[in-house]
């Protein structure tokens, strides 16, 4: 198997070559002065398995989700046997159902514009429903980040730490993390208004009085269900607050509102490439891509 780096994944394309030994093949890409994109895979993969790897997290996620069919669609025209779309974060993943008539289905049309174009299997980190992966028309599958995340809390002194997640539906996600930090796991409380649709949380049933809380999420965008979570943890007494996510988009001033309601520090992967990144998706990436060969 090669390594292609997509744009938008460089570093991360160049640490998963490294961890799995597999060659890493550069890729020239520019945009043209009217905006069109130009790409190309600079080395030999004839004969090859590929692993293209590219994130298509904004901004400008449509023109990485081009550059990454456009890659997909070149390796096939380069003699690759097989390839395999690497996308840490998918977008258009949340459009996954239709909410009203005359509506697509995003993830759907992006799955099979990723067949048209040539990849035959797909990888993706953390998937905002799993089901999606059933509207793909190729071998499909999402792998979890958040014990990494867990790890990286771990390393830095906070064994035993309490997982939360914001809701009960995630609460997978803080039972992974229970897994590596040790802790109690649990969940806020959400209800919907029936009149005016606005949500609550609430902690109810929750004891972290005295204890170090990490929030635990896969996507934070504009950050209103860390920031409510966050004052929650604060008025009952956590001492130490802290957030993981896989995906931390942080739209806006999101990060400011998260750090300015009490959490001390955001932690977020590089399937968003950002000041938040601590936490690499490398070794993650790496054991599933040698576990398929």
């Amino acid at each position: 198997m090669k390594i292609v780096s997509g744009p938008a994944s460089i570093p991360l394309a160049e640490a998963v070559s490294a961890q799995t030994g597999y060659p890493n093949v550069p890729v020239v890409s520019k945009v043209f002065p009217d905006g069109e994109s130009y790409i190309r895979i600079d080395g030999d993969i004839k004969g090859d398995e590929v692993a293209i790897i590219q994130t298509t997290c904004p901004p400008m996620q449509d023109g990485k989700l081009f550059q990454l069919t456009f890659l997909a669609d070149s390796a096939r025209r380069a003699g690759a046997t097989k390839v395999t779309a690497v996308v840490p974060y998918l977008a258009y993943a949340r459009q996954d159902k239709i909410f009203l008539s005359g509506e697509g289905i995003g993830v759907e049309t992006i799955a099979r514009m990723f067949k048209a174009a040539g990849v035959d299997e797909f990888l993706t980190v953390n998937l905002h429903s799993e089901t999606s992966l059933k509207q793909f028309p190729m071998p499909a599958k999402t792998v979890s980040a958040i014990p990494l995340i867990a790890d990286y809390f771990v390393k830095k002194g906070y064994k035993g730490a309490y997982a939360l997640s914001p809701d009960k539906g995630a609460m997978y996600i803080a039972q992974q993390a229970q897994a590596i930090l040790g802790g109690d796991a649990g969940h806020l409380n959400k209800t919907r208004d029936r009149y005016t649709g606005q949500t609550v949380q609430t902690a109810e049933g929750l004891n972290v009085k005295g204890q170090t809380v990490i929030i635990l999420d896969d996507i934070i965008s504009t950050g209103g269900t860390i920031v409510g979570a966050a004052k929650i943890l604060r008025e009952n007494g956590a001492k130490h607050v802290f957030c993981g996510c896989v995906h931390g988009l942080l739209i806006g001033d999101a990060e400011k509102r998260i750090l300015d309601a009490g959490v001390e520090e955001i932690v977020g992967t590089d399937s968003v490439p950002g000041a938040i990144s601590k936490v690499s998706l490398a070794p993650l990436l790496s054991q599933t891509l040698k576990g398929a060969k």
